[in-house]
């Protein structure tokens, strides 16, 4: 079966980091962009960051520019977002998503392929 898990969530006081973690299974990984995007509570769904697997190119939310890192091994069908210096704003539910091409803000790929069932991140202040 095809799938994205997501795993790496948990709570954290605020300045500090997580790791999320995004594992695929059941597709050919390489062939995709991964975006990550999260949803919280009474706010809207907001594109965090999104990196291509054919070329590497990785993009960023200006909100968390300079505080969250993208990064991927294709030898584990894995992609990390690094959280640094975290806020009670970042407080969420994140998510992972394949899809084809990234779009430098971050929007919904015209296609999503798969999704995960997503990870909460909580900041306390």
């Amino acid at each position: 079966e095809a799938q994205l898990v997501e795993s790496g969530g948990g709570l954290v006081q605020a300045g500090g980091s997580l790791r999320l973690s995004c594992a695929a299974s059941g597709f050919r990984f390489g062939g995709y962009a991964i975006r990550w995007f999260r949803q919280a509570p009474g706010k809207e769904r907001e594109g965090v960051s999104c990196i291509s697997l054919n070329d590497g190119s990785k993009y960023y939310a200006d909100s968390v520019k300079g505080r969250f890192t993208i990064s991927s091994d294709n030898a584990k069908n894995t992609v990390y977002l690094q959280m640094n210096s975290l806020k009670p704003d970042d407080t969420a539910v994140y998510y992972c998503e394949a899809g084809y091409f990234c779009l430098i803000n971050i929007g919904p790929f015209e296609r999503t392929d798969y999704w995960g069932q997503g990870t909460q991140v909580t900041v306390s202040s």
